[in-house]
């Protein structure tokens, strides 16, 4: 039996910590919980062995082993090791992504007595006084609690509480005095999702209760209401959930109390069952997916995917489609495949938007046989949905990003729709791709991985072109159905002729009016939320800016989550939609106190606004992440759409995502090009593929699509390459571009950012890297900066950064360690850089 584990800890330390077993089995792979820094944290072994540290050194033992057996196989463990040397990120920080079982441990504060605390009791019971601000109750009440602990235990707020009557302010108080010692405490909790179940109990004597089948039963002598309670039951076959039992008893105006009688008299006893799982109650009223009989491209895809998995090993494929061409049923027919092979599937979507839909069609193509991975999931929710696949129970899973790291047993294929998507990049530690993760999950595995879009990222498309991935080209919509015809309104023109700025144009409002009067459906593109995106005073000039970051806040009318009141004027907020922070609107400039405060640009809640104005008559509908706040939300809104009862849908870029709305025949673009200003390389690029995926949403259904386009660029190379649907035409374009200034996928980039609370200190950091970067003359790599992020404040934190380019991934990699050595030796915190590889977005 080995003596020592190695354990990889959730902390933003490069490195594996060793703790002694004393006894204890652990398996790599497995979860144990270890004291660190005066907490108590899980963290996933990652060597078990028999050398002893260093004499002098002193090694905690493991406290818990969690799991029996390890939680990770092998390959994920590899894909973890792969992820910190890529990404240059905590290996711990990457197993914690990795195991979203945060539900089983349950974290909170304890609290003992300290030194100082016993101290002060001591002199206490000598009968020395001591002066305090506190009135006589709170000082007898803080000596109650010193007598409660004096035993030296750790012990919960609630339970002392109980004990003395102390709340938590009074415990945090004495923390600060340093009479008590506040400590984490983590325990394991059962996180599976149970609910009560009533079951009639069988009884001989006394009156009999008719049941669903005709059969009887005898009851002792029972009043109306427990009368009732017992038909309902039998009616229900003697068994019924107590939730649905209550909301039919409500209903009939029986009090709650009558259920709980029945049980103390016997007749009645409440059982534990496994809580449903709600996979997607949409229903699009179409036929779905793996109905649809295939047509000859489709075919021919399918056929090549077929035979990537048949010859086995790794295969990439990228799955080029347009809009409406079908790539769905290839997926489904592909999962087929491999289920008939006994293989299992993973299938990645971007957006938790897409999968309520993807899950319906999952749920009607494969039965229980799914299983669903996204952030809007509960924390026992998760956990029970990984289990389940871990077990085997399900295998075929959808998901969101983190689902790339789903336990799927006997994986054979895994699948990433709208590849192109920046939401597959994560934003915080561990800064992985989906994308490119679960293409080097396929590798590890050697199985076939299936890239799909209809405007690819450039990356994939130039691994195409130099034969590392295959391409598989759809370039027909089903049914023959043609592309939309996308035309250009030049708002330049349309203000020279209306003499003001206007939201709409005045074609886009006519052909509204005529869609919806011919019985068709409408979506209108306005990517920002809110009523207005920026307030600016007309006497001094300045925006009002969030207090948190360098943004300017976001104005939102009444009617939104909450109103706002005092200085404010009711229902109307201020929103900064990077850190949440929230603000009534004033009724003066906060710099110059003048009242003439302009409101600037408009979001999809003033475009919401407008278009009932303009179609009092639309039943109109909003898309955006104020509306859309749970996945119940997004189901309700897409089932209105489907159903017809929503004829004019406006909204930010959600709705340009994936949506198959057969009655929509026109699309309207607002303001979309404004992006193409952006400081960084990508923006044409994000812009093309924006305009191309929301032209999309027209005209998948028996009739024509048409898509009008507001533009003040309308001779952009983006705006002709989208009006035309000509992707090859404008990836050769961009890529003629990236090429002569060497951005991706001509070269490999990390964005550095060095952060901090205090400015000073990030700007010293900022200078000792840059000296230390001009010294070190980094061979093969370029760096720019330091210089401020483009947002240089944000929640509090200001931001400078480097951006590093090289031609090779390993010259990238040293310099990234390199600078990360320099960092410690001139004690810059980690948690102070951050390091994204391959950074989608560089504000």
């Amino acid at each position: 039996m080995n003596h020592y584990c190695d354990v990889a800890l959730p902390v933003p330390l490069d490195r594996a910590f060793t703790y002694e077993l004393r006894g204890l089995a652990v398996e790599v792979g497995a979860r144990v919980l270890v004291p660190f820094g005066g907490q108590r944290l899980v963290g996933v072994v990652v060597g078990v062995h028999d050398t002893a540290p260093e004499e002098g050194v002193e090694v905690k033992p493991v406290e818990m082993v969690l799991d029996a057996a390890a939680l990770l196989p092998e390959h994920l463990m590899e894909l973890a090791r792969w992820i910190a040397g890529y990404y240059v990120a905590p290996l711990g920080e990457v197993l914690r992504g990795m195991l979203p079982l945060t539900a089983e441990v349950r974290r909170q504060w304890v609290y003992r007595i300290g030194e100082q605390g016993r101290k002060a009791l001591y002199e206490a019971a000598k009968g020395s006084s001591r002066r305090s601000k506190l009135s006589v109750e709170q000082q007898n009440l803080e000596y109650a609690v010193l007598n409660y602990l004096e035993s030296g235990d750790s012990v919960k707020p609630a339970t002392i509480r109980s004990a003395t009557g102390a709340n938590k302010a009074l415990l945090d108080a004495m923390a600060r005095k340093r009479w008590l010692v506040r400590e984490p405490l983590a325990e394991v909790r059962d996180a599976r999702r149970v609910e009560m179940v009533a079951v009639a109990v069988d009884e001989d004597p006394g009156p009999r209760v008719q049941g669903a089948e005709g059969e009887s039963r005898r009851l002792p002598k029972l009043n109306e209401n427990q009368l009732a309670v017992m038909a309902e039951l039998a009616g229900r076959g003697g068994r019924a959930l107590v939730r649905e039992l209550r909301v039919r008893l409500n209903d009939a105006g029986i009090p709650e109390t009558t259920l709980g009688t029945l049980v103390k008299r016997g007749l009645i006893r409440l059982e534990e069952t496994a809580e449903a799982f709600h996979m997607s109650g949409l229903d699009s009223g179409k036929k779905h997916a793996h109905e649809h009989a295939l047509n000859e491209a489709q075919t021919e895809a399918l056929g090549t995917i077929v035979a990537a998995m048949s010859k086995g090993g790794f295969r990439p494929l990228l799955l080029y489609g347009v809009t409406g061409s079908g790539k769905t049923s290839v997926y489904f027919a592909a999962m087929r495949r491999a289920l008939d092979a006994g293989k299992s599937s993973l299938l990645l979507v971007p957006e938790i938007g897409l999968t309520p839909a993807m899950a319906a069609q999952m749920v009607a193509a494969f039965g229980g046989d799914v299983a669903l991975l996204h952030s809007q999931l509960t924390p026992d929710e998760r956990a029970e949905q990984w289990h389940r696949i871990r077990r085997g129970e399900a295998r075929i899973v959808v998901g969101t990003r983190s689902a790339v790291f789903a336990p799927v047993p006997n994986l054979g294929l895994i699948l990433v729709d709208e590849e192109h998507d920046g939401s597959y990049k994560q934003e915080e530690t561990p800064r992985y791709h989906a994308r490119d993760t679960a293409v080097m999950r396929a590798k590890l595995l050697g199985c076939a991985v299936i890239l799909g879009s209809a405007t690819p990222s450039l990356e994939s498309w130039a691994n195409a072109d130099r034969g590392r991935y295959q391409r598989v080209e759809m370039l027909e919509r089903v049914e023959s159905r043609p592309l939309p015809v996308v035309e250009m309104i030049d708002m330049r023109q349309e203000f020279r002729e209306t003499g003001q700025e206007q939201l709409f144009a005045r074609q886009l409002i006519e052909e509204t009016q005529a869609t919806l009067d011919r019985g068709e459906q409408v979506i209108i593109l306005l990517n920002r939320r809110g009523y207005s995106f920026v307030v600016m005073c007309r006497s001094c000039g300045e925006k009002i800016q969030c207090e948190n970051c360098a943004i300017s806040m976001t104005y939102h009318k009444p009617g939104g989550a909450e109103d706002l009141t005092g200085e404010a004027r009711v229902g109307q907020r201020l929103e900064c939609h990077y850190c949440g922070f929230r603000r009534g609107v004033p009724k003066n400039c906060p710099q110059c106190e003048s009242e003439h405060l302009y409101y600037m640009g408009a979001g999809s809640q003033q475009g919401e606004e407008r278009l009932q104005e303009l179609f009092p008559g639309a039943r109109i509908g909003r898309m955006d992440r104020d509306t859309v706040r749970t996945r119940g939300d997004m189901e309700r809104l897409l089932s209105r759409l489907h159903s017809g009862e929503i004829n004019l849908l406006v909204g930010t870029q959600m709705i340009a995502k994936g949506h198959d709305i057969h009655g929509v025949t026109l699309v309207g673009v607002v303001g979309a090009d404004f992006a193409l200003g952006l400081p960084d390389f990508r923006a044409a690029e994000r812009v093309f593929q924006l305009l191309t995926q929301v032209s999309g949403r027209a005209g998948r259904g028996e009739l024509p699509g048409r898509v009008l386009v507001q533009t003040y660029q309308p001779d952009h190379y983006v705006n002709k390459f989208a009006q035309t649907h000509d992707y090859t035409g404008f990836a050769a374009k961009e890529m003629y571009m990236r090429r002569g200034m060497r951005y991706p996928p001509f070269s490999v980039l990390a964005n550095v950012i060095v952060q901090g609370e205090k400015l000073e200190e990030v700007l010293a950091w900022s200078a000792g890297l840059g000296k230390w970067i001009e010294r070190a003359a980094l061979k093969n790599v370029r760096v720019l900066g330091p210089a401020a992020a483009p947002i240089s404040r944000l929640k509090r934190i200001y931001r400078y950064h480097f951006l590093l380019k090289a031609e090779r991934r390993d010259a990238l990699g040293a310099a990234l360690r390199a600078l990360l050595a320099a960092a410690e030796m001139q004690a810059i915190p980690r948690r102070n850089l951050v390091v994204d590889v391959d950074a989608v977005h560089l504000m």
